[in-house]
């Protein structure tokens, strides 16, 4: 039987609504967000039409069931989507799929109860609420949730949270968060050591000390957050004591591959800026497209789009099947991290001094990307993890083939 790469036509039609709301919609409202660049009335005011319009061209909350007012996709869906959505900076948000809150909700939809549901997931749904997960520490290392030294202590109904988070997205302007805390002191595995916490936002105890500056600038909302002496009732636990760490395996899996197909939207627009420059920039004697050394850029990143696109939508369909689908995501997190920085960069060379102002988004893109190779998992730790598959997988079969796509 011939294996159909087509997306099926219901697919194709969201996808390309999706690109008609970007261009018709989201494009203008960006363009008048930067022309009145500090003025937070017009983000406001931008933001909220773009918000509305999404729900009336029915593209609000395409990854959710229905029944919280979604679009109900699935992830293979989600992947067309969100490729289309990030060609835009705002195109996500305005859709409201874009991270932390998209995998917050899958997160609530499928740890919490009734109650939480009702009370996070709903209003976050609805656009009424913003969130944040509160995981990662200065002190230790990020890829390894064991070593997390914010505590949570039982009292009486209650639990008590000291310690220090940082690099928290969305932090600011949250009305809540999920937050990761260690409760057990000896647990049979390491992995059983921590418990999430839902957090209302303001709480006594829980300070942002800043927006942490980065090579992208300030104000991207990545916050240091102070926890003290932080008070929650046991109501206030999400998905079991002691099930924090694999509460945010599941987060983070299919949270990997989003971010992934919001990388390709950005490959794609970057390779799409080469060829219109290399195909309209003259020097010496002939266009830069005519010229081999910039074809040979093109073909890499071509090729490399590709790849990305091809393990994207194969993790997709994987996890759209209930197979297992670690291994995919972790080989598709790490190859399309780095090929957008590669995409990015051939981009910015190929477009010379001016791919290195800001009069094109290049710059901003490449320093956008430099945090993809670390974020959810850094490259080195998913390249240990994807050895250590192959080498299970040989060692148990004789064959390396389950960890390579099976």
């Amino acid at each position: 039987m011939a294996i159909d790469f087509r997306f099926p036509e219901e697919i194709e039609h969201v996808r390309h609504k999706v690109r008609e709301f970007i261009a018709q919609v989201v494009r203008p409202a960006e363009r008048e967000i930067e022309s009145h660049e500090g003025d937070r009335k017009v983000l406001v005011e931008q933001v909220v039409a773009m918000r509305k319009a999404a729900q009336e061209w029915g593209l609000w909350l395409p990854h959710m069931p229905e029944e919280y007012g979604g679009m109900g996709l699935g992830h293979v869906a989600m992947a067309a989507v969100s490729a289309e959505a990030a060609k835009s900076r705002f195109g996500p948000f305005a859709l409201n799929a874009s991270a932390p809150d998209e995998g917050n909700m899958h997160t609530l939809h499928h740890w919490g109860t009734p109650a939480q549901k009702q009370k996070y997931l709903r209003p976050l749904c609805d656009g009424r609420m913003r969130s944040c997960f509160a995981m990662t520490e200065p002190d230790v290392a990020g890829s390894d949730p064991t070593l997390i030294q914010t505590r949570a202590v039982a009292d009486g109904d209650d639990y008590v949270i000291n310690g220090h988070k940082w690099f928290i997205s969305g932090a600011h302007g949250a009305q809540f968060a999920i937050l990761i805390a260690r409760t057990e002191d000896e647990p049979e595995v390491p992995q059983a050591t921590n418990t999430a916490f839902l957090v209302d936002i303001p709480s006594d105890g829980w300070e942002v000390v800043r927006d942490i500056h980065t090579m992208s600038g300030p104000s991207h909302n990545h916050c240091e957050i102070r926890i003290t002496n932080l008070r929650v009732s046991k109501d206030a636990i999400l998905g079991g004591r002691g099930q924090g760490h694999r509460l945010g395996q599941y987060r983070l899996g299919p949270a990997r591959l989003a971010h992934c197909m919001r990388w390709i939207g950005q490959a794609e627009i970057a390779l799409d800026m080469t060829i219109d420059r290399a195909m309209k920039r003259y020097a010496h004697g002939s266009l830069l497209a005519e010229k081999q050394g910039i074809q040979w850029m093109i073909a890499d990143s071509t090729m490399e789009l590709y790849q990305c696109k091809l393990m994207v939508l194969h993790a997709a369909y994987k996890i759209d099947r209930g197979e297992s689908f670690t291994s995919e995501v972790s080989m598709a997190k790490h190859f399309v991290a780095n090929a957008l920085n590669r995409i990015i960069d051939r981009a910015i060379q190929v477009h010379g001094a001016l791919g290195y102002s800001t009069d094109t988004p290049l710059a901003s893109m490449a320093t956008q990307a430099r945090w993809a190779r670390f974020a959810d998992g850094a490259d080195e730790v998913h390249q240990w993890r994807i050895a250590q598959r192959a080498i299970e997988a040989y060692t148990k079969t004789g064959s390396v083939n389950a960890a390579a796509g099976d």
